[in-house]
Order: structure tokens, then sequence, then C-alpha cells
């Protein structure tokens, strides 16, 4: 594709046919965890994932999304037995592995890398299909290179992510691009990006904590007809002002706009991750009652 038809495309309104996730109006929302909520143990070694699907069937959660780094030999895909066994101790504990996720980077300047990023995508895209999954979570890229533009990046991001989408959903998974005040910091260029891209199987994680410029709640109302997947933080942030997320007001807008599907809550406060999650899943819950 030319560049001018690239931008052009890009820089077309956010409703176009194709871009907004079609489901049945209404909202029915079933909560899950990231196990990025367990990132401390999981990294130095002192939980492992089944022991993060125990605590979800402990504490009668419903999903779960099985982070790609927490897999041993990541970014290397594991074994058959490993997915296998994580597969069957879900289900036996009646939790729903959402999907996993990596951690690419399309906003590299090198075609070579980018090529490598997008075969990382794509291992996982099957990793996600043996766990009995339906989402990888992707991310678009760090930061806009020194000495490149926005507009020069989403020439390289969009092709990437259209080959990694077509992948997928020749595969029957979802692309659920996270946006984390990265490369990508509004709605507004989260929401041009998945326009360009132009793919049913290419869709939001609408993350509470990334949405950094200006009021973050209008930022999560004009991306959640976008969004097939959450991660609902405790915290919100005005600019570099942090302030603790004010969830029947999330609740609101959930009701207002319509989501059904699964809601995962990231916690990263101080102290057991265990107890931080347990608190801060009493507050959801008491929210979405």
């Amino acid at each position: 594709m030319k560049r001018r038809e690239l931008l052009t495309g890009m820089m077309a309104t956010p409703l176009m046919a194709g871009s907004l996730v079609q489901r049945k109006r209404g909202s029915h929302v079933k909560l899950a965890l990231n196990a990025y909520s367990f990132n401390k143990p999981l990294m130095n070694g002192s939980m492992k994932l089944a022991e993060v699907i125990d605590f979800c069937a402990e504490n009668e959660l419903e999903g779960v999304d099985l982070t790609g780094y927490y897999f041993p030999g990541y970014p290397k895909v594991p074994t058959d037995e490993f997915i296998y066994g994580i597969k069957r101790h879900a289900w036996m504990n009646g939790v729903t592995i959402g999907g996993t996720g990596v951690r690419n980077d399309f906003a590299l300047p090198s075609a070579a890398e980018r090529v490598e990023q997008i075969r990382l995508v794509k291992d996982w895209v099957d990793v996600a299909v043996k766990l009995g999954g339906n989402m990888v979570r992707v991310f678009s890229g760090k930061a806009v290179p020194k000495g490149y533009s926005f507009d020069q990046v989403l020439e390289w991001m969009v092709p990437a992510f259209q080959d990694c989408s077509e992948y997928a959903a020749e595969k029957g998974i979802l692309l659920g691009m996270q946006h984390h005040d990265d490369f990508l910091k509004t709605a507004a260029e989260t929401i041009r990006l998945v326009d360009a891209v132009k793919s049913d199987w290419f869709t939001v994680i609408l993350d509470v904590g990334s949405l950094r410029q200006g009021d973050p709640y209008a930022e999560i109302e004009k991306l959640l007809p976008y969004a097939s997947n959450w991660q609902v933080k405790e915290h919100v942030w005005y600019g570099t002002k942090k302030v603790e997320i004010d969830l029947p007001r999330l609740r609101k807008i959930v009701d207002k706009i319509g989501y059904r599907g699964f809601m995962p809550i990231e916690a990263l406060g101080e102290g057991d991750p265990k107890e931080v999650v347990k608190a801060f899943l009493g507050q959801v819950r008491q929210a979405f009652a």
C-alpha cells in the first residue's frame, strides 16, 4: 500500500465498519485475573502458574490470563506437556484460560527485528490454541524511536499487525492490543491504529491505568466500544497524579456503553500479593454486584 493511501486510511473516522466490537446490547461481566498481579513471585520462582489457577479457584474467579512471561523458557514456546498440563489443571478447577500474552515491539526501526517480533506473536497464537484460550495480548511498541515520527512508525506497525491478525484469524484467536502509555498514549491514537488494521480479530484490551492524557474515564468511555477484554487496576492517572479508581463510576460507563465478557483485574499494591488481590477483588465485586 502506498504511503499516502495508508495514512489516508489511518486518518479516517473512528466509526469505520469493522472497527467496533460487535456484541449484543447490555452488559454481563465475568471477573478474571491477570497473572501479572503475581509478577514478583512468578518471576522469582516462589509461585507457579498452577498456583495462580488455584488462587482463582479458591476465590471464585471465573477466568485467568496466563501471561507468556511466566511460562518456562519464554520467549520460546513451552513444551506441549507443560501447556496441556496447565490446560488440564485449569479445567479441573473450573477456571477458564482466556489466553496468554507477549511483550512485542513493532516500533523498532529495523525491519528484520520487526519480522522477529511478528514470529513471536504468531508462536504464542499457537500456544493460545493449545491452551484452549481465545486471545493473545499484544502491545504496539515502547516509544517513537529518535529521529522518526508517530506517522512513520504507524507505517511499519499496521502491516505487522495485519500479518499477525490474519494468522490469528486462521487459528480462531483474537489479538488484544493493550495500549500502555508507551507508543500509544491516548484513546484517539489507539482507535486510529485499530481502524487502520481493519480486522475483526484485532481488538483493544482496555487498560484503565494507562490512560494518562486528560480525563481517564472519558478515555475509557471512548475505548470501550473497541474493547474485547480489560485490565482493571487499582488506580487511574490524571497526568502524573495517581488516583484510586472509582469503581462505581467505571460500572456506570460499562452499563451505559455495554460490555459482555471477562473483566480481568490486575492488582499491584504493596504487601502480600494474595492479600492485595483479594482486597481489590472484593471492591470490584461490590461495584459490579
